[in-house]
This record gives structure tokens, C-alpha cells and sequence, in this order.
């Protein structure tokens, strides 16, 4: 295994720059703090009733108790740290942290909070962006200076980005260090994996549903080989997956009331993953536009999201642009139909 630690990669990385150094400051301290987090939550309910619904946000998404513990260590981790500004999922408004900082910072402090009481992959989503007044959280995700999230699973790890490919770090538990085990992730750019939420299919849209089922129908459909469907409900599990072997993630929007839009944050979920991916050779969409060119309009704006292999990512937005792009699908023109062998 590599020698090589996060703050070794960060010191090369920031050399004697002000501005880089703040950056490796804080990402350091948003490791810390997942490092920490990470030792709560392998207590599991040893470490109290952490999936227990302490209160609701306004869009009436359920608030848990962990949620809101999980921001106050992120918090507590950035005080001492060059962050003018913050800006979180547990908070209705960002808020200012240290005001001589140069960066301002978004996070989602535990993504996949639904399975807190499951034992499965939870994380933390971070955002670094340069500030530039009070509205430095609504920059397009294309002016991100760093990105990543932490994975707390069997492994705890790390995928950051800053703007020099994708990198992913493993906790060295006994020295309570990152070390780096991936210097650049690759995403390929097929794939054979796909991971959507499939009850939520009547409320599909025909692009979506006609992608599905192209999946679905393999080797016997208009792909000519057969997919796998993988869906952890923690959007990080799915991205570290993706980042390791390939696959594709979709979130759209659907027919719910309240899901037009998807359900994902567009400032500290989608941009930051879709920094990574980008840095890794995949692709990041709404669909159809790409997601690092959206200028956001608040700070829990939400946004469909599709991301990963570049070469499925890209289907979905030919299937989203006309249904002259979607493969025929009449029985006579199958492949095992009347015209075909």
C-alpha cells in the first residue's frame, strides 16, 4: 500500500499558494470531521437512537437525529479553518464562519440518512468554492475549486477532486490517516451497470422509462447485452461504485408532486459529484444539460441528475432530446421478433 497520505497530497498539491493552501486547510478539516464521524457511527445504537426523526425541513423531508450531529462536527471541524462561509442541508441559510476566509463551503453532512439504522453506506458531500461575497454558494459548479465525499461503509473513504483528476483515499484506522490508494480514477466510459430507483417507474417519463427498459430487456433488446441494476439509496455508495468499476446513477425528475425537479441539491450534491466525475473521465447531466454549467438559484435548489459513464450518461440525454433516438421497439423489430432472428 502507498505511503502516501492526504496531507502528503495536499502539501504537493498547494506548494506554497495561498489560496491552494486554504483549500488543502479545509479539505484536511472536512476529513477530520468525517474521521470523527466515522467512529460514531461504528457504535452504531451503542451510540444512542441516531436514526430517531428529530424534526422535519420546510420541503417536509425528515430531519434524524444524526443528521443534525453530522453538521455540528462539520461546523465545529471548519471554525478553525479559512471558510468565510457555510452553507448545509441541516441549515435553512448559510452562515458565516470566519470572516478574513477566502473560501465558502457547502456540504451535505450525512447523504443516505435513511439507512442510518440498516448498517449501510452512509457519507458526507462537500463543496469548496471561492468566495466572493454573499452569494458565493450560487457560483456555477464549474468555479468549484475542490470537491468530494467521505464513504462510511466497511471502508472509509475518500473522493476528492481539485481540479487535477479524481482521487480516492482509504482511513488507515490505527494511524488515523487517508492514504491514498487510487492517484486517478477512471471511469469507463460503457458500462453494464445502472442504478435508479425502479418503484418510481410510473412516474417516469417516457425517456427514461424507454432507458430503463432498454436495460431491462439486454441481450434480448436493442442494447445487445445484458445490465445489472444496482440502488443503495445513499447516492455516495452508488458514486463510489461508479468511480471504482463504471455504472450509471439516475435521479430525475417524475410525475410526483414535488419530484418535477428531482430531489437532489444541485450546490451540495450534484456539483460536487459531478466535479468528480467530469475529473474522471465520466459525465454529469440533467438529462440534458450539463450539470457543472448550471448557475443555481438558491442554496437548496434541486435538480434531476444523471452521472457516470459517459457514454450512458449521454444516451440518456439523446433519449431526453427526441424519441427519434430511441431504438425501435415494436415486436416486429425485435430481436427475436418476426423480422429477426
Amino acid at each position: 500500500m502507498t505511503t502516501r497520505t492526504l496531507q502528503d497530497h495536499l502539501d504537493g498539491w498547494a506548494g506554497s499558494d495561498p489560496l491552494r493552501r486554504d483549500v488543502a486547510t479545509t479539505v484536511l478539516a472536512l476529513a477530520n470531521a468525517g474521521r470523527s464521524l466515522a467512529e460514531l457511527l461504528s457504535a452504531g445504537p451503542l451510540a444512542g437512537a441516531m436514526a430517531q426523526v428529530r424534526g422535519y425541513h420546510t420541503d417536509g423531508d425528515s430531519q434524524k437525529e444524526l443528521d443534525v450531529v453530522a453538521d455540528e462536527m462539520v461546523r465545529d471541524a471548519l471554525r478553525a479553518a479559512p471558510v468565510a462561509l457555510l452553507g448545509s442541508e441541516e441549515m435553512e441559510e448559510p452562515i458565516e464562519l470566519n470572516p478574513a476566509g477566502t473560501l465558502a463551503v457547502a456540504v451535505d453532512p450525512l447523504d443516505g440518512s435513511s439507512n442510518i439504522d440498516t448498517n449501510l453506506s452512509v457519507g458526507t458531500i462537500f463543496t469548496v468554492l471561492p468566495h466572493i461575497g454573499a452569494d458565493a454558494l450560487l457560483q456555477p459548479g464549474s468555479q468549484q475549486l475542490a470537491a468530494g465525499f467521505l464513504l462510511y461503509g466497511p471502508q472509509v473513504a475518500l473522493a476528492l477532486t481539485l481540479g487535477m483528476g479524481t482521487h480516492l483515499f482509504v482511513l488507515d484506522r490505527p494511524f488515523g490517516q487517508f492514504r491514498l490508494i487510487e492517484a486517478e480514477a477512471q471511469v469507463p466510459a460503457e458500462t453494464s451497470e445502472y442504478a435508479i430507483n425502479s418503484s418510481n417507474a410510473r412516474h417516469w417519463d417516457r425517456a427514461v422509462r424507454s432507458y430503463v427498459e432498454d436495460c431491462l430487456t439486454g441481450s434480448e433488446g436493442p442494447r445487445d447485452r445484458d445490465f445489472n441494476t444496482r440502488w443503495v439509496a445513499s447516492m455516495v455508495a452508488d458514486a463510489y461504485r461508479i468511480l471504482v468499476r463504471g455504472g450509471i446513477y439516475l435521479y430525475p425528475g417524475d410525475a410526483r408532486r414535488g419530484y418535477g425537479q428531482g430531489r437532489l441539491r444541485l450546490v451540495y450534491e450534484a456539483n460536487p459529484i459531478a466535479f468528480l466525475m467530469e475529473q474522471a473521465q465520466g459525465a454529469a447531466t440533467d438529462g440534458l444539460q450539463r450539470i457543472l454549467d448550471i448557475v443555481p438559484e438558491s442554496l437548496h435548489q434541486r435538480v434531476p441528475l444523471v452521472f457516470g459513464s459517459r457514454g450512458e450518461v449521454e444516451r440518456v440525454s439523446r433519449y431526453n432530446q427526441s424519441a427519434s433516438n430511441m431504438p425501435e421497439r415494436s415486436p416486429l423489430f425485435g430481436r427475436r421478433g418476426l423480422l429477426r432472428a
